[in-house]
């Protein structure tokens, strides 16, 4: 192989992975589908909110996961019919196959009957958190 062609690959793996970094950093935080997920709180011995339950996945060496705990912790606290429910996934990895958890910190908005009505990976933007939460 010559050295240009080595050169030329070089640039384009390197501007190839800069773009797919701008890509994930931009979807970051932004409210997503839940699907068709119920989430079952005997998972987390938990007890839904009367609205809304923030369910936040977390592992030990997140992190980000304190940042996303005080937003959650706040929320909570400033609406009764709220509720926030930490799932240290380090300890139960077998629900991240379950609910398809891919990376942390990943949230979920559940509604009262325990379906998913919104998931964030990464820290959750304010304004799409207040929008996912006023859906429910």
């Amino acid at each position: 192989m010559s050295p240009t062609l080595a050169l030329a690959l070089a640039v384009g793996l390197v501007v190839l992975a800069g773009a797919a970094g701008l890509v994930i950093r931009a979807r970051d935080g932004r409210r997503r589908s839940g699907g068709h997920l119920r989430f079952d709180p005997r998972d987390a011995d938990a007890v839904l909110g009367a609205r809304a339950t923030l369910v936040q996945f977390s592992t030990e060496t997140c992190a980000r996961c304190p940042q996303v705990r005080r937003v959650l912790t706040s929320y909570a606290a400033d609406d009764d019919t709220l509720a926030h429910v930490e799932v240290d996934l380090t300890h139960r990895p077998d629900l991240s196959s379950r609910y398809r958890v891919l990376q942390t910190p990943t949230t979920f908005v559940v509604d009262g009957t325990g379906a998913v009505r919104a998931r964030f990976h990464g820290v959750p933007q304010p304004r799409a958190l207040t929008e996912a939460l006023a859906s429910v």
